[in-house]
């Protein structure tokens, strides 16, 4: 169990560094990186090639989809002995 004392303290070092970092982030100038300029446009394009990509397998490997039995398995005579 923490004392007051050293939670107090541990609050205000928290709340004083969480501040500190926020002003030295807000005093910097922003310039656009990599994520900035691309980054719509690889997430798009990634997500464009996996949806063709699951499209061309669900269409084209020959997976036959949700078959019904019925009308295709005809019973069998039954053979008590």
């Amino acid at each position: 169990m923490m004392f007051p004392l050293t939670r107090n303290a541990l609050r205000r070092f928290k709340i004083r560094s969480i501040q500190q970092i926020w002003s030295r982030q807000s005093h910097e100038k922003h310039s656009s990186d990599f994520h900035d300029k691309y980054g719509n446009i690889v997430l798009a394009s990634g997500a464009t090639f996996c949806v063709v990509a699951w499209v061309f397998t669900a269409t084209q490997i020959g997976i036959e989809w949700n078959l019904s039995p019925v009308g295709r398995v005809t019973p069998e005579e039954w053979n008590d002995k």
